[in-house]
């Protein structure tokens, strides 16, 4: 599952923020009006992907989730016994300046919804625990930057933890690799 994952910029954190296709019971909303839990319909991804305990849905920007100007791709993150318990957005390549933008107006709506962030799990990252939220940035071969955020539904430590289990890894360590941090 070492696929790339990533989120539009200041309209990210709006869907980050979101309520979904849930199915009987909703645990909490989630980004781009889907719902942290158990899911009873899905728009069709552009592909699929499995891994123990965890299937990743990818929505590439030929697709609704994806179909964003800013947005590379969406990626969401289905346990089995948890449900929905991550949305991974990757943005699309922007140059110096326009990162700098990008990134400075996803942080301010961060501090609006969920206040100051402190510094993420990868070096440059931020992070909005009451949000459940991660904002890092990726580096292009050719030099530009995709913004990548991550946001977490309530149960995904328990569904990292069977993830582990059941390969020897959490299953942070694909977002990690996205961001070619390593596996923490």
């Amino acid at each position: 599952m070492a696929r790339r994952w990533v989120f539009p910029t200041a309209l990210v954190l709006a869907a980050l923020a979101g309520a979904a296709h849930a199915a009987e019971r909703p645990v909490g909303e989630g980004p781009f009006g889907l719902a942290w839990g158990p899911m009873d319909r899905i728009d069709t991804p552009s592909m699929v992907d499995r891994e123990a305990n965890l299937t990743g849905l990818y929505y590439l920007h030929d697709r609704p989730l994806a179909s964003g100007p800013d947005t590379v791709e969406v990626v969401l993150v289905v346990c089995r016994e948890e449900g929905l318990q991550q949305v991974v957005w990757v943005g699309r390549p922007l140059d110096v300046a326009a990162h700098a933008t990008a990134r400075d107006a996803v942080r301010r709506e961060g501090v609006l919804r969920y206040g100051e962030p402190r510094p993420g799990p990868v070096p440059g990252s931020l992070e909005w625990p009451a949000g459940r939220t991660v904002l890092a940035t990726r580096t292009m071969p050719d030099g530009t930057s995709e913004l990548v955020m991550s946001a977490s539904g309530p149960d995904y430590a328990a569904c990292s933890e069977s993830h582990r289990a059941a390969t020897g890894h959490p299953a942070e360590a694909h977002v990690a690799d996205l961001l070619g941090s390593g596996v923490p």
